[in-house]
């Protein structure tokens, strides 16, 4: 594969801004994220702990928005973010939608309310500043940057022009949000499977 050319697909120009049109003419069996018409690969897969946390954050908020109008989608789900500039398509780790006419059939058009990203060697840079940029640009009200290494969460309010300084919580607080007024998430729930995980490690 020749120099410049982003990992995967050969039809991928690192040069060249990509539409919404383009996305959906690449392959299946390849992830993609389009951010402001630019190309990233998704690749490696997910981690283990990774898609821990993904599993207990999808048990917690889909047994807390059960009955109710908001929902949670796990990835792969695209969330469209398109404007006159350039387009977007991305799939965070977790999207809370709580406006039912921004889904259909391919997904979520428009900004999700609350948006949880999961940190990895391979996505920590883009979570933090090419997806941070698009999200306070797009307005999602509550963007979650997980780290599993550190075992900390930062949550990002927005304030209708940009995002706030974040709400820090450690492994042994209690996250809540300002979308979900009444949520409560003991954090220690969340981090337990991964502290199981690092001993059987350690013992192996």
């Amino acid at each position: 594969m020749a120099d410049g050319y982003v990992k995967g697909s050969f039809a991928v120009d690192p040069l060249k801004k990509y539409s919404y049109a383009d996305y959906l003419t690449w392959p299946d069996d390849e992830r993609w994220e389009i951010i402001e018409g630019k190309a990233w690969d998704m690749s490696p897969a997910p981690t283990t702990s990774h898609q821990i946390i993904v599993v207990e954050l999808t048990v917690i908020l889909g047994n807390y928005l059960k009955g109710k109008k908001c929902r949670v989608l796990v990835s792969p789900f695209d969330v469209r973010l398109l404007d006159e500039e350039s387009d977007s398509v991305v799939q965070p780790d977790l999207s809370v939608i709580c406006d039912p006419s921004k889904l259909d059939k391919q997904g979520c058009k428009g900004a999700p309310d609350i948006v949880i990203e999961i940190l990895s060697p391979s996505t920590a840079f883009k979570d933090e500043t090419r997806k941070f940029k698009l999200y306070e640009k797009h307005k999602v009200r509550e963007y979650w940057i997980i780290n599993p290494e550190t075992y900390h969460i930062m949550v990002y309010a927005h304030t209708g022009s940009e995002y706030a300084k974040p709400d820090y919580y450690r492994k042994n607080d209690i996250l809540k949000s300002q979308v979900l007024e009444d949520l409560e998430i003991p954090l220690a729930e969340v981090f337990s499977e991964l502290e199981s995980l690092e001993e059987t490690a350690d013992r192996n």
